[in-house]
């Protein structure tokens, strides 16, 4: 079953929060992961990889410099999940 915009917006919570320690409530959709969560080029890799598994969905390399926004990744995996 596709997860709804909030259970993935939670699970990206968990997973940066897992990854790099940010309080799951400040992972919000208008975050920023480099400006405002603080999330490197590094973790953003190990994010990407966490949240394939997670939900489902294949991430290009591509694609991933996209995803600058919690609400990117959110609105990416909204329409890719299977």
């Amino acid at each position: 079953m596709a997860a709804t915009q909030e259970e993935i917006v939670a699970g990206l919570a968990e997973i940066v929060n897992e990854i790099a320690g940010i309080p799951t409530e400040d992972v919000q959709v208008d975050k920023s992961f480099t400006d405002d969560l603080d999330v490197d080029s590094l973790s953003m890799v190990e994010v990407v990889v966490a949240a394939e598994e997670r939900f489902d969905v294949k991430i290009p390399d591509d694609d991933v410099k996209n995803l600058k926004t919690v609400g990117d990744a959110t609105e990416y995996i909204l329409k890719h999940q299977s």
